[in-house]
């Protein structure tokens, strides 16, 4: 995580980040209709170690992006430029469409982030803790503290003191602190790290209700299956560059394939035949059953293909791979030629 000694970044008041009045925030960014965070070629070194090496990527509103890497990989340092924590050595990063260099305000005004682990009064309640949080920012209704307390489910649970609380519930009122006063982009920097089941459950729950209410959100986590469960897209860095991005579906649907079993069958003429099968790209043998690395829809005509040469398949499955999997092939050191 990025080294700094506040554990939340809240967004400024309403009235400070300058409404257009009878239009809500959320409306606003609704009407922008684009992009919330840009990220454009971000490049930082340390001396002579590249961490970050002209990296791009966007959220959009409403949307979350899971943000994935290795140890190392230059996630929390491009989250440290996003938040105007680490100055990069080159590259722009826009939020809201405005410069982040340009104009050092558009963090308080836009961003919430978790960072580290949320700091609160241990022996005041969740309530009172929001309220204090909502009067070092400004301009938060006892409205909107109720709204956030109901959203991350501590409304019953208001009145008991911090020091009281599950480690899953303190996460959980860190986020609804960085919500006090709706920003535009959320960062939640391994949110459900230390936390048991239950906990991880619970943060998995909240954001996609997040993204429903028009926040978009930088998810950065190693837990791959809590990424693939909540995102709409996922980015892949690696040594501080960027080694693929898109729809969560479309990744892992990439790597699919479709398997072939038998209960007694010639396995020569069997991949024979799949192999003359037209988008059949690639089939091999393993454990007795045919691995087709080709388009789901082609299993009808794998088992005609088959059929016709008179052999006939016990089962024919589409297998998706998974996220993990995905980020596994796409991480691992290569052997030196």
């Amino acid at each position: 995580m990025v080294e700094a000694q506040a554990a939340t970044l809240q967004g400024a008041s309403t009235a400070q980040q300058g409404q257009v009045p009878g239009v809500s925030a959320l409306g606003q960014r609704s009407q922008a209709g684009g992009t919330v965070l840009e990220a454009i070629d971000l490049t930082k070194r340390f001396k002579q170690f590249v961490a970050v090496h002209e990296l791009s990527f966007n959220i959009r509103a409403g949307e979350v992006l899971g943000f994935l890497g290795p140890n190392g990989a230059g996630k929390s340092t491009t989250v440290g430029m996003i938040l105007g924590l680490i100055r990069p050595d080159s590259g722009t990063v826009t939020i809201m469409g405005q410069e982040l260099a340009q104009d050092q305000s558009l963090v308080p005004r836009h961003v919430g982030a978790i960072i580290e682990n949320p700091a609160f009064y241990p022996f005041l309640s969740g309530r009172d803790n929001l309220k204090a949080h909502a009067m070092a920012v400004g301009g938060v209704s006892d409205a909107r503290i109720e709204e956030l307390l109901k959203l991350v489910h501590l409304d019953e649970r208001a009145k008991d003191k911090f020091k009281n609380y599950s480690l899953g519930m303190k996460q959980r009122l860190g986020i609804a602190s960085t919500l006090l006063t709706d920003p535009a982009l959320v960062i939640l920097d391994e949110p459900t790290n230390g936390l048991d089941p239950a906990g991880q459950r619970e943060i998995r729950a909240i954001i996609p209700r997040l993204a429903d209410e028009g926040h978009s959100i930088l998810l950065a986590s190693h837990m791959l299956h809590e990424v693939e469960q909540v995102s709409d897209r996922v980015a892949i860095v690696r040594k501080g560059r960027l080694i693929t991005e898109g729809n969560v579906d479309d990744l892992v649907r990439r790597g699919g394939y479709i398997e072939v079993r038998f209960e007694d069958a010639d396995l020569t003429a069997a991949m024979r035949a799949v192999r003359a099968v037209p988008g059949v790209e690639q089939v091999s043998e393993e454990d007795g059953r045919l691995i087709v690395v080709a388009p789901e829809s082609l299993g009808a005509s794998i088992n005609r293909a088959l059929a016709e040469t008179g052999i006939y398949a016990s089962a024919i499955s589409p297998k998706h791979s998974t996220l993990e999997d995905l980020f596994l092939e796409m991480t691992e050191e290569q052997p030196a030629a």
